[in-house]
């Protein structure tokens, strides 16, 4: 008989908690987590690196967009050039397990990436990045780093999560039926890989957002999941 998942609601309360944590180190208890300590002195890194003063921005480009869970004072569609979103992460813990594992996106170097930048209150961003890294950063899969956004009605800077190409989570360049694949048919404690990519498509056309490719994405899953219920 099949043990069934446990089921992980991400809430901000859940985050500051550590429930994330200890749901990570429950699925695979040899995972190696970075440690509050860690994420601290990360965040201090990345802040010292700003090249603005005042308010901290942030870039989202997936679950961010629709789940921001975060204290901001603004939002605005941004684009960042040079770097497109794709499904290169696995997820073994979260929107898959490691026998079925999922896909959540990453942030890739060439192309265009429309998102959402979030204004944080510079008297807040320490306290606001860290729900942020302990969401995101908990395995070290991405590095976070400052990009340039065009947003109306200027340009900035904020914190993207680019993909850590040398983590064992990142996945590479994959055929899109294997994508197809995973997404379709992985479900984790954090519910279906197939609802990330809907959810994600959803919010991005609510903005006025266009992604052919994740709009092909959603389709072709869809389609599977059908196929497989008939």
């Amino acid at each position: 008989m099949q043990r069934s998942l446990p089921h992980f609601e991400l809430t901000r309360e859940a985050i500051l908690g550590d429930g994330i944590r200890a749901l990570l180190q429950a699925m695979d208890p040899e995972l190696t987590l970075l440690t509050p300590e860690e994420h601290r002195a990360s965040i201090t890194d990345v802040l010292q690196q700003r090249p603005d003063s005042g308010d901290v921005w942030l870039f989202a480009y997936g679950s961010l967009i629709w789940n921001p869970l975060i204290d901001f004072v603004e939002k605005r569609v941004a684009t960042a050039r040079g770097y497109h979103r794709c499904f290169c992460l696995w997820s073994r813990t979260g929107r898959g397990t490691a026998a079925k594992p999922g896909l959540t996106l990453g942030l890739e170097r060439g192309g265009c990436c429309r998102g959402v930048a979030y204004r944080i209150a510079e008297g807040k961003a320490a306290q606001e990045l860290e729900v942020i890294w302990r969401r995101e950063m908990l395995t070290g899969a991405y590095a976070p780093r400052w990009v340039k956004l065009d947003t109306a009605p200027a340009e900035l800077h904020a914190i993207a999560f680019l993909t850590n190409r040398g983590h064992t989570r990142y996945a590479g360049r994959l055929p899109e039926d294997r994508i197809i694949a995973a997404i379709a048919e992985a479900h984790g404690p954090l519910g279906a890989c197939a609802t990330y990519l809907f959810n994600t498509v959803a919010h991005l056309e609510a903005l006025g957002i266009g992604d052919r490719r994740l709009k092909r994405l959603r389709d072709r899953v869809a389609a599977r999941i059908e196929e497989r219920g008939a």
